[in-house]
């Protein structure tokens, strides 16, 4: 039979190898293995091949702070990743479970796009929907996520019914990826009125985990909350950390909150460098009658 082996010194119980062959879960859909044993592990430490190693090295091991030892001396998994951007107790902070959030005087509906064809294409990253908003009291506030497999005209259609439900100002996208695509969706997108969406396109000139920093560090200042329990979204917000994502596949959910609330707070999280340049907005076609 075919085999596949992978080795690591053990990270966070959150990163995907655990996922798979300790807990038996499949990390893309959270949801235990159809065939768990085909996936299994073995823990293999210095110790065990000591006869093969220099006779100082596993001394060196030793004298490692103690969160190193364990990880690459006694081969242990770790409760958390120390080097996280969020964890379960920072994403608890503000989370509002029976309480209404307050008026929002602004909301947006933010996607962060992939190449899915459908509920059916496996291989592609999910399509990344959450809506977020600034309150009157001037938090940001994450109020729905909607990400899945979709095809172009389906999550069209649910972001045009977001946009109404929530009564949002615009909607944004990421176009790094198929950015004529994106713009061509939204162009024949509609609210429930027959009028265009607004839409901003939002262009990646840094790398995922440099643009998530500065939301992180809105969720440790208590500026942002979470109304409602995300468990995908949350997952992929655990898993990224600053040496990177350690989640399987693209953290497409995570991605779209984070364009969301860079667009909500464009002061605090834009490049200094770029604060001086306009965003880029696409309003949509007139109508027939005005041609």
């Amino acid at each position: 039979p075919l085999k596949a082996i992978y080795d690591c010194n053990p990270p966070s119980r959150r990163h995907w190898t655990h996922l798979y062959f300790i807990d038996k879960i499949d990390p893309a859909r959270h949801q235990p293995l159809v065939r768990p044993d085909n996936y299994t592990a073995i823990q293999l430490n210095p110790e065990h091949n000591r006869a093969n190693l220099p006779s100082d090295y596993i001394e060196e091991l030793e004298n490692l702070d103690e969160r190193k030892r364990r990880r690459f001396l006694l081969g242990q998994w770790s409760d958390d990743d120390q080097s996280s951007l969020w964890t379960p107790e920072l994403l608890d902070k503000g989370r509002l479970l029976h309480q209404e959030p307050p008026q929002m005087q602004r909301v947006l509906v933010a996607v962060d796009p992939s190449g899915c064809s459908g509920p059916e294409d496996l291989r592609s990253d999910e399509i990344g929907i959450v809506v977020v908003g600034l309150g009157e009291d001037g938090l940001g506030y994450v109020l729905e996520d909607l990400s899945g497999r979709f095809a172009p005209e389906r999550w069209k259609t649910i972001v045009a019914s977001a946009f109404d439900r929530h009564r949002a100002d615009a909607v944004v996208a990421e176009v790094n990826f198929g950015g004529a695509m994106v713009a061509e969706v939204m162009r024949t997108a509609q609210t429930e009125d027959g009028l265009p969406i607004p839409f901003r396109e939002m262009r990646a000139s840094r790398g995922k985990i440099v643009r998530a920093e500065p939301i992180s560090a809105l969720f440790e200042q208590g500026k942002v909350c979470l109304v409602g329990r995300f468990q995908e979204l949350e997952f992929q917000l655990c898993a990224m950390t600053t040496a990177g994502y350690m989640g399987d596949k693209s953290p497409d959910r995570a991605d779209a909150m984070v364009w969301g609330l860079t667009a909500i707070f464009p002061a605090i999280t834009q490049d200094k460098r770029k604060r001086s340049a306009p965003p880029r907005v696409i309003l949509g076609y007139q109508n027939a009658k005005r041609g």
